[in-house]
C-alpha cells in the first residue's frame, strides 16, 4: 500500500477551505428549511379569517396574518419603492400610510406595483378620498432590517426609496403606527399584487447546498489522490534525472 504523503501546503489548503465549504452547504440547507417554514406559515395564515387591527398590537407573531382595515389613505406622504421588476419591466411599489378608524392606528399599506417606463416622468397613481374597507396581510421582511433613506433635500413627497423601515417612518411623521408593512389583497385601492412569498424558494437553496458539498467532496478527493501518488511521481522523476548523459 502506498504511503500517504500529501505535503504540508496541500494540507493547509484543505484545512483552510474544507470547513468553509461544509459550513456554506449547511447554511444553505438551513435557509431551505427556513423558507419551507415561511411557506407553510403563509399557507396556514391565508386560510384564517382576517383579524382586527387591534389584535396586531397584542400578538408578536403577525407574519402573513390577514387583517381587516377600515379607514383612509394619507395621499400626502406616499413612498415609492424603486427597482421592483415584473416580467422584465422596471417599476415601483406604492406604499401609503393608512389611518384605521377602528382604533386610530396608523399602518403602512403596500398598494401594489406600478410600471415606470420612463424615469424622467413621475409615476402616476390616484388615492381614494373616501373611507375604505380593505383586507391586507402583514409582511415581515426576512433578513436584516431595512433602512429608511434620508429625506430629499427639498423634502418633497412622494419619496423614492429602495427600502423602508416603517417604524422609522412613524417617528419621522410623529405618529403611532404598526411596525410592519401590510400588503393589500385585491380590492378597489390595489394595483398589481403578484408578490412572491419568498424571493428564493427552498429548492434553490438545496441546489446551492449540493454545489458546496460537491466542491468539498472534490477537494477531499483531489487531496487523497495527490497524497497517494506523490511518492510514485517523485520516484519517476528521479529515474529520468539519473539516466545516461
Amino acid at each position: 500500500m502506498r504511503p500517504f504523503r500529501p505535503g504540508w501546503i496541500p494540507t493547509l489548503v484543505v484545512l483552510a477551505l474544507l470547513p468553509g465549504l461544509i459550513a456554506l452547504g449547511c447554511w444553505q440547507l438551513g435557509r431551505a428549511e427556513e423558507k419551507r417554514a415561511l411557506l407553510a406559515s403563509y399557507a396556514e395564515r391565508q386560510l384564517e379569517a382576517p383579524v382586527a387591527t387591534g389584535q396586531l398590537q397584542q400578538d408578536e407573531d403577525n407574519a402573513y396574518r390577514r387583517v381587516h382595515l377600515y379607514g383612509r389613505f394619507d395621499a400626502e406622504h406616499s413612498l415609492l419603492l424603486d427597482n421592483r421588476m415584473r416580467d422584465g419591466q422596471a417599476g415601483v411599489e406604492l406604499l401609503q400610510p393608512f389611518h384605521d378608524q377602528a382604533n386610530g392606528l396608523w399602518l403602512l399599506v403596500n398598494r401594489g406595483w406600478l410600471p415606470w417606463p420612463d424615469r424622467r416622468v413621475p409615476v402616476r397613481f390616484t388615492t381614494p378620498d373616501s373611507p375604505l374597507a380593505l383586507e391586507a396581510s402583514v409582511y415581515v421582511a426576512p433578513g436584516s432590517t431595512f433602512q429608511l433613506h434620508p429625506d430629499p433635500v427639498d423634502g418633497q413627497w412622494p419619496h423614492l426609496l429602495t427600502a423602508v423601515d416603517s417604524q422609522q417612518l412613524w417617528q419621522q411623521l410623529g405618529r403611532e403606527g404598526f411596525n410592519h408593512e401590510l400588503r393589500l389583497e385585491p380590492g378597489p385601492a390595489s394595483y398589481r399584487l403578484d408578490w412572491p412569498v419568498v424571493a428564493m424558494g427552498p429548492e434553490k437553496h438545496q441546489g446551492y447546498a449540493v454545489q458546496w458539498f460537491a466542491l468539498a467532496s472534490a477537494l477531499v478527493l483531489l487531496y487523497l489522490y495527490f497524497g497517494w501518488h506523490h511518492k510514485k511521481e517523485k520516484a519517476h522523476g528521479r529515474r529520468h534525472s539519473a539516466g545516461p548523459a
